[in-house]
């Protein structure tokens, strides 16, 4: 091949390069990501929300759909996912579905910080009063710093949305609700769509002002993609209430409680460590109080103590309120009034408090019950002499002939009594006289 034909070669792949450069692409269609959201707000929710939120921004989706339903759950993971929503670089549609469901208590705050709030026809939206866990008021001494601060939330959440900032503020002081049609009129929400198809069609060409940039949405017609939970998402939701996640720490505990007074049980250890890793995952993301869960371990070791000191039960009944106080202070935040339930606390509180106390008593007892086995079962035991002891010889004790020795002579049938073993022979003496 000479030169001429090469620099033809040449010419004709960069122009053919070039023509396909300047070819039309056709442009690759949008999609729309979509989550279901039915649960208690807990930091598994939280967590899988900033997921998807994250995700859908990456791959660039037109918009991220939350149908939601819940009846409220902790104010910190609400207060997470409605910062993650209002500083969502995709818009976030919250829709409250199917018929029937509810967004209350946090599940306001998440529907009113989206981006558009939607509802179905038959769902209802309100009653978001700080409560305990049990569902009661929050204690007087705290009550007036959360509702202020929950107050002040609801109305800074209502005015960057543009919506109804005094209904929000009836919702929290006076656990007002609001049927969908209710919640329109009021301009709580956006829509109210009869399903999901027919919300994805009213959001097309809706427009949206995102800080200084107007959003065109474009929905029809587009992928509709579902996010589903991850495995560490699934068992973080499920763990992260604050009653499961103390009966794990509390049989955590027994666990490895049982295992320790009883080495080579296995299946307890291997139990209480599985229940305390999930109760340490669950802890990390839930408000915990560490003085709370510090007196708790203190509880533990007092335990552990009355297996080795004989305090006639003193150690055991410190343990016992050292465990009731730092179950108490566990999850005692001022910024979170739900707390384990009352029906919860009580029982679980109780029962590892008698199982504590009965393994270091059993535990204690076994120490200084006298061995059944062994050389050490030997002292103590009365037997006959069979050979002289003089000062050596050989006596029948529980059932068996042993080498004998003592510091006087002993004739063969006198009783005698065993007082040490050493090197498989026994330091014996006479049971009377002669």
């Amino acid at each position: 091949m000479n030169i001429r034909q090469i620099i033809l070669l040449t010419a004709l792949f960069l122009s053919a390069v070039f023509l396909f450069a300047l070819s039309p692409v056709e442009p690759q269609q949008g999609h729309i990501d979509i989550i279901q959201i039915q649960d208690s707000i807990n930091p598994g929710v939280e967590d899988f929300m900033k997921y998807a939120i994250k995700r859908s921004a990456d791959d660039k989706a037109e918009c991220l759909i939350i149908l939601l339903d819940t009846p409220g759950g902790l104010m910190t993971s609400m207060r997470g996912i409605s910062q993650a929503i209002l500083n969502s670089p995709v818009p976030v549609v919250v829709y409250v579905f199917p018929s029937g469901a509810q967004a209350a208590s946090a599940g306001v705050f998440i529907t009113v910080a989206a981006d558009i709030a939607a509802m179905a026809p038959g769902t209802n939206i309100g009653a978001a009063h700080p409560v305990t866990a049990g569902g009661a008021d929050v204690p007087s001494t705290m009550n007036e710093k959360v509702l202020n601060d929950t107050l002040a939330f609801a109305r800074s959440i209502a005015a960057q949305r543009g919506r109804n900032a005094e209904w929000m503020e009836d919702a929290v002081s006076k656990s007002v609700s609001a049927t969908a049609e209710e919640a329109f009129k009021l301009n709580v929400i956006d829509l109210v769509a009869d399903n999901l198809p027919a919300l994805i069609k009213r959001l097309d060409g809706w427009h949206l002002q995102r800080g200084a940039a107007s959003v065109v949405l474009k929905t029809n017609g587009v992928e509709q993609r579902t996010i589903s939970p991850s495995l560490q998402n699934d068992i973080l939701r499920i763990i992260s209430n604050p009653n499961l996640a103390y009966i794990l720490l509390m049989i955590g505990l027994a666990g490895l409680y049982f295992e320790l007074s009883s080495p080579g049980a296995v299946v307890p250890g291997v139990i209480g460590g599985i229940c305390l890793i999930l109760a340490l995952y669950a802890l990390q993301t839930l408000p915990v109080n560490y003085a709370g869960f510090l007196i708790i371990l203190l509880a533990v070791v007092f335990f552990i103590l009355e297996m080795k000191i004989a305090s006639h039960g003193l150690l055991s009944l410190a343990g016992a309120l050292c465990l009731v106080l730092g179950s108490v202070m566990l999850f005692r935040n001022p910024q979170e009034p739900r707390q384990v339930a009352l029906s919860v606390f009580l029982p679980t509180t109780l029962a590892v408090s008698i199982f504590f106390a009965a393994v270091a008593r059993l535990a204690f007892k076994a120490q200084k019950t006298k061995p059944q086995t062994g050389q050490d079962a030997l002292l103590g035991m009365i037997g006959e002499v069979k050979l002289q002891i003089d000062p050596e010889g050989k006596v029948f004790v529980n059932g068996e002939l042993w080498y004998a020795q003592a510091d006087q002579r002993i004739e063969v049938g006198d009783k005698v009594e065993v007082l040490d073993v050493n090197n498989l022979k026994l330091k014996v003496k006479r049971i009377g006289g002669r």
